[in-house]
This record gives structure tokens, C-alpha cells and sequence, in this order.
């Protein structure tokens, strides 16, 4: 039936095209997140610029770019949900990804050239899995080369594709797992190498395709990025994802459907519930005693008014919860 539908969508549409009719402009999205599979060959900035059509509004946003190789989850904010990315993008994020052990590249992954090649086949299994251990826990990490740092003004990897050689300082990062999943040889650029698959879990600024290169560094071989998809971030996953074309074969005169905003905050952060005197506090910037929902000062709270809707986010200042961020009806 869904599939009925959406060829006759697709049909009138070509129609209107036929005759020389402009494309309907969709009704505007409420607020909320809309949870993308990103496809591979795009950049997050190319599915911000989709959205904006399928959403019916420029007001359009993401958090956490994915690199145009990599595949997965990308939270895009839709109207007032884009003030909600600032804080969505310091979440913990879930990669499984395939390290090829043996060849280096200049970017770390597949689309860069090839600098060095080692032959691979001694490694075993354990070896891989030590080496793995290494980067678990809080490590200091040199983010990739080609990364979006800037460095003097400009982003790395603009740098990095201009000829230079850039180096970047170290920082610390937390890689919560690095599991070793299925191990195969393969052969390329005429030495045995061998393929690995990973799955691991990072603190927000954490670069996979850095863990890829520091886990050759620590077998004594080249290695790089073969295939990389994000099947988490914070709470959002790749169960509520959607396709950019599920997306855009939605009917042209319905709204595409958002998660609320109270359900894209309870997705990641812990919530307190407040009552309409907290409520009101808080949509004048007022701040409420702290309850102990959290001791963290870095941890934000998503504060929910008896109704279900999101007042604010908040987070521990001087012993009192105070509001980060009001969305109270504008």
C-alpha cells in the first residue's frame, strides 16, 4: 500500500513538472528531530540543504557532521529543535567500522592516497585485540589531519588538500568500547593485509578514522578506514532512522513527521519533571533548586511542565538548576 502511494505521489509530481508547474512548496514541519541514514557520497551539509525542502523551512540543522564516506545516524533539528543541537552533539556516539591493517593513506581512509604498504599476514586475532586495549579508556588522541579543526583560521583538512603537512596537538577522549569483531585477510596494493571490524563506542570530538591509524601504529603497520557507519548518538538510533527518500516520498501536502521536542530530549538527557510554578520560574530564566537529578555540572536535564512539553534545558551552576536554554512557547 505504502508503495502504491508513493508512485502515485512521484507520478503527480512528474506531472507537474510536464506541465510546467512549479514544485509545491511542502507545509513547514513542526519542531523536532527527524533521525537521518545518511547515505554515503553525501555531506551533512547536503542533507541539512535536502531537509529544508522535505521540512518546508530553512530553519534546519544537524549535529555532529559525518564525514561524505560514512553512512548513518545524523540528528537534523527542524525550527526551534536546532537550539537543541548544541547540546545534542556532546553525546557519546556508536560506530561499527572496517579497519584495514597493512596500507596507510593520506586521509586516513579509502579516498585518500596510499603512502605506505606493509604486509599484514603475521598479525593474529590476540595481537589485534591487545593492540585494541590500548585505546580504550581516557586516552590522548591526535585528531585526523583532515579533520575540521582550524588551524590559523582555516580547517584542517582544506590544508591537508592543499599539499601541507599539518600536525595537530593531541587532546583527551574516552573510547567507552573497541570491540574486535570478524578478522579476514585480503590482499591490496600487492601485500596481504588484513581487514577488521570494529564496534565501538566514543566521548563527542572522538575521530574513528584516528583509532584506525593508532591501531596500526600499535601492530607497526599502516592502516586506514575501509567503511565507517554511526549507529548511535546519545540516545537516537538507527531503529528510528530514515531514509532521505522515505523521507521525500512523504505526501507533498502533509507535514513530514518530527520526534516532538519533548521526545528528542528525553531520547538523551535525564528529565525532571517540574510543576506550573517551576514551569513559569523557568520561562522567566529563573533558576530552581537543585533535586538531584544530576550532580554533574557538565550533565544537562530536559525540565517537562505537567503537559509533557519541554520548558528547558538545564544544568548545575552554584548549586542551583538553572536554565541553559528556554523554550517556553515563543
Amino acid at each position: 500500500m505504502n508503495g502504491a502511494r508513493t508512485d502515485a505521489h512521484e507520478q503527480a509530481r512528474a506531472r507537474r513538472a510536464a506541465q510546467g508547474e512549479r514544485p509545491r512548496r511542502r507545509p513547514t514541519a513542526a519542531d523536532g528531530f527527524v533521525v537521518v541514514d545518511k547515505p554515503a557520497g553525501w555531506t551533512s551539509h547536503d542533507v541539512v540543504a535536502r531537509m529544508r525542502g522535505i521540512a518546508g523551512t530553512r530553519k534546519v540543522g544537524h549535529a555532529g557532521t559525518l564525514d561524505p564516506m560514512a553512512t548513518g545516524v545524523l540528528v537534523v533539528g527542524v525550527g526551534r529543535a536546532t537550539r537543541l543541537l548544541t547540546y545534542v552533539v556532546g553525546a557519546d556516539k556508536e560506530y561499527a567500522a572496517t579497519v584495514r591493517l597493512g596500507i596507510a593513506t593520506t586521509t586516513e581512509d579509502a579516498e585518500g592516497e596510499v603512502t605506505r604498504a606493509d604486509d599484514a599476514a603475521h598479525l593474529t586475532r590476540a595481537q589485534v585485540e591487545a593492540a585494541a586495549r590500548t585505546l580504550t579508556g581516557e586516552i590522548l588522541q591526535v585528531p585526523s589531519a583532515v579533520s575540521a579543526i582550524k588551524v590559523d583560521g582555516e580547517r584542517a583538512y582544506a590544508r591537508v588538500r592543499a599539499g601541507e603537512q599539518v600536525e595537530l596537538p593531541a587532546r583527551p577522549v574516552t573510547v567507552h568500547e573497541l570491540v574486535v569483531g570478524d578478522v579476514r585477510a585480503a590482499e591490496a596494493q600487492g601485500v596481504r593485509v588484513l581487514d577488521v571490524e570494529i564496534r565501538t563506542v566514543v566521548s563527542s570530538g572522538t575521530y574513528v578514522r584516528a583509532l584506525a591509524r593508532d591501531l596500526g601504529a600499535a601492530l607497526g603497520v599502516g592502516a586506514h578506514l575501509t567503511a565507517l557507519r554511526r549507529t548511535r548518538v546519545g540516545g537516537y538510533t538507527l531503529s528510528e532512522a530514515r531514509t532521505l527518500e522515505a523521507l521525500a516520498a512523504s505526501p507533498d501536502d502533509v507535514p513530514v513527521e518530527v520526534m516532538p521536542l519533548a521526545d528528542a530530549a528525553r531520547a538523551t538527557f535525564p528529565v525532571r519533571l517540574v510543576d506550573e510554578a517551576e514551569a513559569r520560574a523557568l520561562g522567566y530564566g529563573q533558576a530552581l533548586r537543585a533535586d538531584g537529578t544530576t550532580r554533574d555540572p557538565d550533565a544537562t536535564v530536559a525540565a517537562i511542565d505537567p503537559s509533557g512539553r519541554l520548558v528547558a534545558l538545564l544544568r548545575l551552576r552554584e548549586g542551583r538548576a538553572r536554565p541553559v536554554l528556554v523554550l517556553a512557547a515563543d
